[in-house]
């Protein structure tokens, strides 16, 4: 029995993960697989939490493109530790309704289980995905960003 992920499977896995074919990607997957992504559902209605391949399946094939279709997906860092994963990416989107461009940093934390996806915690660059989708700065309480006032005040 081996004691962690291969090289090889991560690198296959991450390969087909990046390339968002949900037809690879749910042979990844294990029958009860949670896969969580944290966001803001009033703006990305795909944010929450999924249970089941059947879910996971129906999150990537209708309700995140009803939202908007990713165009590109780069890795940018990936970390292995047994068997578990952690994959920074860079994403562009296309905002389904009007074609608005988005890019933004994804972190991905992944852990598998007899070689298939047992868990997923996606954590998106909402605020600024958002505000790119918007078309204008997210006022944050009673702060403006033009306000020297506020000028060290960050939103979290």
């Amino acid at each position: 029995m081996l004691s962690g992920l291969s090289r090889e499977f991560v690198e296959d896995f991450r390969k087909i993960y990046a390339s968002r074919d949900m037809i690879k990607v749910a042979s990844y997957l294990h029958d009860e697989v949670e896969w969580t992504i944290s966001g803001p559902a009033e703006y990305l209605g795909f944010c929450g939490r999924y249970r089941g391949k059947a879910a996971v399946v129906d999150l990537w094939v209708n309700r995140i493109p009803a939202v908007f279709r990713t165009f590109r997906f780069e890795a940018e860092s990936v970390v292995v530790d047994g068997n578990h994963i952690a994959m920074l990416h860079r994403q562009s989107v296309r905002r389904t309704i009007d074609g608005r461009v988005a890019n933004y940093r994804v972190a991905n934390f992944m852990e598998f289980e007899g070689g298939k996806l047992i868990k997923n915690l996606s954590l998106l660059d909402t605020f600024d995905a958002v505000e790119q989708l918007l078309g204008h700065r997210i006022q944050v309480g009673n702060c403006s960003s033009e306000s020297s006032e506020h000028a060290d005040v960050v939103a979290v």
